[in-house]
């Protein structure tokens, strides 16, 4: 029984996956409101970790970050993904103005010998509630970054091992959209891991001050 629970008290590959994406799909919905990529009619609020968040009600939006939160998911399980970024940039130029990076490692390898036990496995309240410390972060940097006063499209991009299978059609190779040097300001912000991954999640914002 003893070693039963032990088992059952680690988060399993599959529910840290979902953990991980879950966070992406708030994270990105929370960014894109905060920035004001999309229209604040456009979202509606929900609970989520303890706190109210914005997520969007726009259907096609909506569709398109599940269909990439799907594949990232995938990407996950298979270990493939390494990093996420989003980034805002403005609509008539295509100059970079923010990146939002979230790098992702795999600490726990499937079939390891250096398991959690049920002694080192963490507890999933204390993951949500690092969750909910970047949440809050994410939406106080509105005090930092610059106003963006021009009209401004985003893109997802994911970083992945040469051996990950990628879909065709639905994903393709990408300028990485940086800033140029000597105009990035970065942010270091708060991560959060489970038993099998971590999180850090950083912010580059264009300055020219």
């Amino acid at each position: 029984m003893a070693t039963s629970a032990a088992t059952r008290s680690t988060i399993s590959l599959k529910g840290s996956c979902s953990l991980v994406t879950e966070f992406f799909k708030f994270a990105v919905n929370t960014i894109l409101y905060q920035r004001g990529v999309y229209p604040v009619d456009d979202f509606h609020t929900v609970k989520k970790y303890g706190q109210p968040l914005l997520v969007t009600q726009d259907i096609v939006l909506e569709r398109y970050i599940d269909r990439v939160l799907q594949q990232v998911n995938t990407w996950l399980m298979s270990g493939d993904v390494t990093q996420l970024v989003v980034v805002i940039v403005a609509k008539d130029s295509r100059v970079p103005l923010e990146r939002w990076v979230f790098d992702v490692t795999l600490v726990d390898e499937p079939g390891s010998a250096d398991r959690a036990t049920q002694s080192e496995a963490k507890p999933e309240a204390k993951i949500r509630d690092e969750i909910r410390a970047i949440m809050k972060q994410i939406v106080s940097t509105e005090t930092y970054l610059p106003v963006i006063s021009e009209p401004t499209v985003f893109e997802i991009l994911a970083y992945t091992s040469d051996s990950a299978e990628v879909p065709a059609g639905e994903w393709h190779d990408s300028d990485p959209l940086a800033i140029e040097a000597g105009k990035s300001q970065q942010v270091k912000l708060r991560s959060f891991s489970t038993d099998r991954h971590r999180v850090d999640t950083m912010v580059a914002y264009r300055y020219e001050g």
